[in-house]
């Protein structure tokens, strides 16, 4: 079988699992939605990296030795309908790598990364990757029972909180946060993230 290590080798058309992305060697890091290859944005800028940065300080900090965790891109998390029971990577068609994503329940934590929604995910938006992040990912994070999820606009420094409505299984904006706002997580609403050091160069 030959290794792939060239997206030209592969046929952006086709459809492809997860079992299949395991196998690639590429030098460039792509996602799958719905067996589709999209290519990520071309290594983040600064301001996202600070923005990551920041973030992951404030989260790490906040749930060191409790239950759920922080993880942070590059980190696989394969997607499918939250109402199946766990699949064969051959059966799952959906791999992202989310800028930050919060787990709870251990058992979703493989050696490659996360098999299952993460409770939480917050996507840092750039030109590159706003399309996806608004439209592909929004439909595949509510789909697959992501519960709370998070898109941050780095050069409006706004954050727009999105908590899923078990019942209708549906996105409802929960709140818009801009400037030097201090933002509360639906899921951990004792944690208070000032936006100001979020932001800050």
């Amino acid at each position: 079988m030959t290794t792939i290590t060239d997206l030209s080798q592969l046929d952006l058309n086709a459809t492809y699992s997860y079992a299949d992305y395991l196998t690639w060697r590429l030098e460039e890091t792509v996602e799958l939605i719905r067996g589709k290859i999209m290519l990520m944005a071309p290594a983040p800028n600064v301001k996202h990296q600070r923005i990551s940065r920041n973030l992951l300080i404030e989260l790490g900090n906040y749930f060191r030795k409790k239950p759920c965790q922080i993880f942070d891109a590059p980190f696989d998390v394969s997607l499918y309908d939250n109402r199946k029971s766990k699949l064969a990577d051959r059966e799952i068609f959906s791999v992202v790598q989310p800028d930050l994503c919060v787990i709870c329940d251990p058992e979703k934590l493989t050696t490659q990364g996360c098999s299952g929604a993460p409770d939480w995910i917050i996507e840092i938006l750039s030109p590159g990757n706003s399309k996806k992040e608004m439209r592909l990912k929004y439909d595949l994070y509510q789909e697959n029972g992501v519960l709370e999820y998070w898109l941050v606009y780095p050069y409006e420094q706004a954050v727009y909180q999105f908590v899923l409505n078990t019942e209708t299984e549906h996105y409802q904006l929960h709140a818009m946060y801009a400037g030097d706002d201090m933002a509360t997580p639906y899921l951990f609403p004792e944690l208070s993230i000032d936006l100001a050091d979020v932001f800050a160069d």
